[in-house]
């Protein structure tokens, strides 16, 4: 009996190789197989990243979005490691990995054409094609780990070692695919770019992987299709003149005006400048802006302000055309859309401006308080404000930063029933003792018969009164058609709109964006 069992054990412990799992095992190392998942394991985070810059000139970047890419890249990571195992439990994994890692290569390298070609000749397809074009890459990737685990497999006393580490690697390899792509890639390369480069490497890996197993042989057909797509997306629609950290820009100039430049971000244009002429304000919300300023300070006289938010740096140029000797200090968290002002926007060094690459937020609470006379709101992440510049706390931290008459002006966004801009103007009401809000009649409550149609609105706050009269006629004479409202008229336009706080501040659901194409 004691030799029948140990036997048995025998069995259990090492049973001898088959053909196959000689096979299996042939040409994959343990070295060979931590590179393959540690690899397979980054590309499906870079992936993920790239998806949303991708995917942001045409959904915007909004937390919903966000959210879909991650369930979507979730989705994929649970599936391909579920059919992964299912699969190599079935099929030589041998013949498995090269397929997975080639077809993925594809697929990935593809992506920037496909997506930007069906946003802009089959928008309704969208939707679809950015699931699948993440879903097939990282459902091929994930199925890597379970395979190369099933052909690292020779007996059942080393599987807590084997998964361990192959999970430990894969683990590693999705991390430094995280950092990597946030920190370097991205700052370096065009999206674009990333995405080909890395189907690139996928093939390459596909084709090493059948050399070293003599498997499957189609990585010499998947890199024409890879070639063939590189090169058609020099031709897609929806191309940058600039891929900055965190836009798509694009510089457009004006034919009636040969100074004037409009900076589109992410297909939204964002700012529109005239680099011969300062002084000329083409958007609407930016001329009301103008207006509320002119009116609160004497004509000319100079101002220490602050801008949360650059853009194309167009009030902090009117400032310094208007009020000479203006100190402007700018938090700008992306430093390509500086560079695009020194580069493309005329922007020249003697114009006043201290030009800072930080979160606004951040640059708020390194202002001393007190030190300004004018805080202007104008940042923007996608389609709508960051959530965490509308907080009470944020307009608490404005607020302190302003001196005695100091003023805080902020261009807001909105449709449908404006649900975040009532409740970003009760926010404000909350800290502020004087709140206005400026915009189209229909859309701040003055033609209550009409629905409003949204868009742009301006909100002004600050510690004393402002000459809204002298405002108002400032409006006039710039042909805004825009009207103030403000006291029992705004309260009753505000109604029972939520205060936004550090704690709870859904601004990407209250928000309704008309079109993340939409002009400001």
């Amino acid at each position: 009996m004691a030799d029948e069992s140990h036997a048995k054990m025998s069995l259990v412990t090492k049973s001898p190789s088959s053909p196959v799992d000689e096979a299996c095992h042939h040409g994959l190392g343990s070295r060979a197989a931590a590179v393959i998942v540690f690899g397979s394991s980054a590309s499906v985070l870079v992936v993920e990243i790239v998806a949303l810059r991708l995917l942001a000139p045409y959904l915007g970047l909004t937390l919903e979005t966000s959210t879909m890419v991650i369930g979507i890249a979730l989705t994929a990571i649970a599936l391909g490691s579920w059919l992964g195992g299912r699969i190599a439990d079935q099929i030589s994994p041998r013949r498995l990995i090269g397929p997975a890692l080639g077809v993925s290569g594809v697929v990935v390298a593809l992506t920037p054409v496909l997506l930007r070609t069906t946003a802009e000749w089959a928008p309704v397809a969208l939707m679809l094609i950015a699931s699948l074009t993440i879903l097939v890459p990282g459902a091929l990737l994930s199925a890597v780990t379970p395979i190369v685990t099933k052909a690292r497999l020779t007996s059942l006393a080393e599987t807590g070692t084997v998964v361990g580490r192959l999970s430990g690697t894969g683990t590693v390899g999705a991390i430094v695919g995280t950092v990597l792509t946030g920190f370097v890639l991205v700052s370096r390369l065009p999206v674009s770019g990333i995405l080909i480069g890395l189907g690139a490497l996928l093939l390459a890996g596909s084709a090493l992987v059948e050399w070293r197993t003599r498997g499957w042989s189609g990585a010499p057909a998947l890199t024409l299709v890879v070639l063939a797509g590189g090169l058609a997306t020099l031709v897609a629609p929806g191309g940058c003149d600039v891929e900055t950290r965190y836009h798509c820009a694009r510089i457009v100039a004006d034919p009636d005006r040969n100074g004037g430049r409009t900076l589109v971000l992410d297909g939204l244009r964002h700012s529109y400048v005239d680099i011969d002429d300062p002084t000329y304000l083409e958007f609407t919300y930016v001329r009301a802006i103008a207006s509320v300023v002119d009116a609160a300070f004497p004509e000319g006289e100079p101002l220490a302000a602050h801008h949360v938010g650059g853009g194309g740096l167009t009030i902090p140029r009117y400032l310094a055309a208007t009020r000479p000797g203006t100190r402007s200090i700018v938090s700008e968290i992306d430093s390509g859309v500086l560079r695009i002002n020194r580069d493309q926007l005329g922007l020249r060094s003697e114009a006043g401006m201290d030009l800072r690459v930080e979160d606004g937020r951040l640059g708020l609470g390194r202002l001393d308080t007190g030190s300004r006379d004018l805080v202007v709101g104008d940042a923007f992440g996608g389609v709508s404000v960051p959530w965490h510049l509308t907080t009470v706390e944020a307009m608490a931290d404005v607020r302190r930063v302003l001196n005695r008459d100091g003023l805080y002006v902020a261009n807001l966004i909105d449709h449908g029933e404006l649900a975040f801009a009532r409740a970003e103007v009760a926010t404000l009401s909350e800290t502020f003792e004087h709140v206005a809000l400026i915009g189209e009649p229909v859309d701040i409550g003055l033609d209550p018969s009409a629905t409003p149609r949204g868009g742009n609105l301006v909100v002004l706050a600050s510690h004393r009164p402002v000459d809204l009269h002298a405002t108002q006629e400032r409006l006039d004479a710039r042909q805004t058609g825009w009207e103030i409202v403000t006291g029992e008229d705004l309260t009753a336009w505000t109604g029972d709109a939520q205060l936004l706080t550090d704690d709870y501040a859904p601004v990407d659901q209250l928000l309704q964006p008309y079109s993340p194409r939409s002009s400001q």
